[in-house]
């Protein structure tokens, strides 16, 4: 059953909340975005794996598990039918500060407790995109947290910018023939037409309508400015996990090194977890002889050589 929030409750909420006006991730349109660029990111990178993962849905929690979390253990699993994979957590640390042990706990494992300690590089490897062994979530959320707020700010605009008559009526009998009229003129009457008597007020003369215009429609309009900016940052996370993309502002204007620039930009974070994935995958590789790897699906375009050719040439007479 569904019991409404107390005041401890909704003010503990609010509380530890900085601005408690504010809930951006607290929403439906966060949630959307969340998954909205999820779905974006994961199709920048194309993972080639065993054929035991092959199955759709398996592939599918590889690619958000890796995605999410950053790394998932590898590991011999012969109850479970051979090579596997599974979240968990790492623990010690060699020299170099790095995990010595993968820590696995699935109610599905066929071992004692459903868990079990692997060593690092002896029995078990880590696949991870990431060179701090975390995933992408910090940067869909950053994104989608303003993406939900601009989204909302569009809507407000769009409401507060509909273009309505706002009518005033001396009495109810004028106020019904003001709501009729606006009927039939919604409903594409090409003409309307209403008892002039009630024009004028047979005591007071006065006229017993009032309109106020809502003026400088246009000039309030800020709409196309909302969605050019929220083009803008979906632009930016565009750049920030690999999909290639042009500003907004600069499609008709952009020169040659700009987009050479902007193409540079759009890969160098995916290129570093394309790296870091892959040279980790050479360990699970060299260890069971699997073929693991990933690549960029959004390849570069290659530049075009440049005409170094002198058009005044052609213009030379002999």
């Amino acid at each position: 059953m569904y019991l409404p929030l107390n005041f401890e409750q909704i003010n503990a909420a609010a509380g530890t909340t900085n601005p408690s006006m504010i809930k951006a991730y607290n929403n439906k349109a966060f949630d959307y975005w969340v998954r909205s660029l999820l779905h974006r990111a994961l199709s920048t990178i194309d993972f080639t794996l065993p054929d035991e993962w092959q199955g759709n849905s398996v592939k599918d929690f590889f690619k958000y598990v890796i995605s999410m979390k950053g790394f998932v253990g590898v590991w011999e699993e012969p109850s479970e039918g051979g090579l596997i994979f599974n979240p968990g957590n790492v623990t010690g640390y060699n020299l170099y500060y790095q995990p010595t042990h993968f820590i696995v706990a699935n109610p599905a494992l066929s071992v004692a407790a459903n868990s079990k300690i692997l060593e690092i590089g002896k029995n078990c490897e880590l696949l991870k995109l990431t060179p701090d062994y975390s995933g992408i979530w910090d940067v869909i959320e950053y994104y989608a947290e303003k993406l939900a707020v601009l989204d909302n700010a569009i809507n407000v605009s769009l409401i507060n910018n509909k273009f309505s008559y706002i009518l005033g009526a001396k009495n109810k009998s004028a106020a019904e023939a003001l709501k009729k009229m606006l009927d039939k003129i919604n409903r594409g009457e090409p003409a309307v037409i209403y008892d002039y008597r009630i024009l004028d007020d047979a005591q007071s003369k006065d006229t017993p309508f009032q309109f106020l215009e809502k003026k400088d429609l246009k000039n309030n309009y800020i709409t196309t400015d909302q969605l050019k900016d929220f083009q803008t940052i979906l632009n930016m996370f565009d750049a920030e996990v690999g999909i290639p993309t042009i500003p907004y502002e600069k499609k008709e204007r952009m020169v040659t090194d700009e987009a050479n620039s902007r193409q540079t930009d759009s890969i160098t974070r995916l290129t570093t977890w394309l790296e870091c994935f892959n040279e980790s995958a050479e360990n699970v590789n060299k260890m069971f002889g699997t073929n693991i790897f990933a690549e960029m699906h959004f390849k570069p375009e290659e530049e075009e050589e440049e005409n170094v050719n002198d058009e005044d040439d052609n213009l030379r007479i002999e």
